[in-house]
């Protein structure tokens, strides 16, 4: 039987697959939506050639930290306008939170999604099933049910569970459902700020958020996870004392793993204040906003101080970071510029931002594009479970061609997000995807 798929051949490109160690310049086939051969000098009748020279080619990026906004906050984003930035971003997949309206908290919620993600999705999308009722922190679920629906892990994102003998039931029901319980961490009694504390905040006359209100609750949560052996998956985390309690936790055995964002390596609460230049990369990136505080610098858990991006760095380099995600939190430009910079709503659009971002502190120094590949495609594959991660024979058709050096000015045109919302409008950023492939198929194109 003829395939529908198309064979590509991609010529001479630097292939790098972290899970086999291979980093050399050769040719992959992708054929009836699968790898079937890299090596030098390969032919393939009928195939589309695509010259990578000079370009890199990998296993496409898995984001475990995804907003879409699908359903009920379609103003926002969609499935359709988010996947496609996953696409634009080199994400062949992603994992979608549940604060949506209705949450996702039961197996017809999850159901419904599935619909909508088989009808407009352009990247493979796993949902995330709430850890409570409505994400009100006050009921479980039937995770088993959720998990047999489809759910790759389960989060209250945007809300810590404040009920820990709640999340102690989660965590002992995901031991036998061996997903991850991804939390999180904010006491919000002590999170009722703004931005950061430190005397940018005290300049601005911002109300400040301690880092002592994601340290407390992250700290309780590696508790209850060596307590009941359960899977605990630290979201977003933003302080170096944080970073150091799960690296602490990782020593003594627990089943704790983390993540982090590209704008909390590379932007300071400095940002909020007007600050364009990236930290721990030091490359210059563009005009000062018009109004101070920025409220496209406005995020949850805030952009910290400058030393807690340089130790966010380094637990990077050694390994206490699993993986690195987006956390991409679309909101009109309208909702987040109407209102004082307070009353603003947290979050940025991150999909097509994470490569040149990444990028940023390769060209640094700090990491080796080995280590970028691995840190945003395998090891999150790995972490949850899913299909990708890898580019050898054999493995599905996930790849994202990708021109490490490339510039390209940010711009809400330039993105397929519905919503632009970040402090890079209008800024020359370099590492640019060229080709995303998601199951031997093109769902972008530079």
């Amino acid at each position: 039987m003829t395939s529908s798929k198309p064979t590509w051949l991609l010529r001479g490109g630097r292939v790098i697959d972290p899970g086999s160690g291979r980093d050399e310049v050769a040719d992959v086939l992708v054929r009836d939506g699968n790898v079937v051969a890299i090596d030098a000098d390969l032919t393939a009748t009928g195939a589309e050639v695509v010259d990578c020279g000079g370009l890199v080619v990998a296993p496409g990026f898995v984001d475990a930290h995804v907003h879409l906004r699908d359903p009920g906050l379609t103003h926002k984003e969609t499935v359709a306008t988010g996947t496609a930035a996953a696409a634009a971003g080199g994400f062949t997949a992603v994992c979608c939170m549940p604060n949506t309206d209705p949450v996702l908290d039961s197996v017809e919620a999850l159901a419904g999604l599935a619909e909508v993600v088989g009808r407009d999705a352009a990247v493979r999308v796993h949902p995330i099933a709430a850890i409570t009722r409505g994400r009100a922190g006050a009921e479980g679920l039937d995770y088993a049910a959720l998990v047999g629906a489809g759910a790759v892990g389960f989060s209250d994102d945007g809300d810590s569970t404040a009920d820990s003998l709640l999340m102690r039931r989660v965590l002992e029901a995901s031991v036998a459902l061996d997903r991850p319980v991804m939390v999180h961490c904010e006491d919000r009694a002590l999170a009722s700020g703004a931005m950061h504390e430190g005397y940018i905040a005290a300049q601005l006359g911002v109300p400040s958020i301690p880092p002592e209100a994601e340290e407390i609750i992250l700290a309780r949560d590696i508790m209850l996870a060596r307590l009941t052996g359960g899977r605990l998956h630290a979201c977003h985390v933003s302080t170096g004392r944080g970073i150091d309690l799960v690296r602490q936790a990782k020593a003594d055995g627990v089943r704790v793993t983390a993540e982090v964002m590209p704008h909390h390596l590379t932007m300071s609460d400095a940002w909020v204040a007007g600050e364009r230049t990236l930290q721990n990369a030091w490359e210059p990136v563009g005009p000062r906003p018009d109004v101070i505080p920025d409220p496209l610098a406005k995020v949850n858990p805030p952009l910290r101080g400058a030393a807690d991006t340089r130790a966010l760095l380094r637990a990077l380099q050694d390994g206490t970071f699993d993986i690195v995600a987006t956390d991409h939190a679309p909101h009109t430009l309208e909702e987040k510029t109407s209102v004082p910079f307070a009353a603003a709503p947290n979050g940025l659009s991150g999909l097509e931002l994470a490569l040149p971002l990444m990028m940023a502190l390769v060209r640094a120094g700090h990491l080796t594009l080995p280590t970028l590949v691995d840190k945003l495609s395998t090891a999150p594959a790995r972490l949850l479970g899913l299909k990708g991660g890898r580019l050898a024979p054999g493995t599905a058709g996930d790849v994202v061609v990708f021109a490490p050096e490339e510039r390209w000015t940010v711009t809400p045109e330039a993105l397929r997000t519905k919503s632009p919302n970040t402090p890079l409008l209008g800024t020359e950023v370099g590492g640019r995807v060229c080709l995303t492939l998601v199951g031997g198929e093109e769902r972008y194109r530079a």
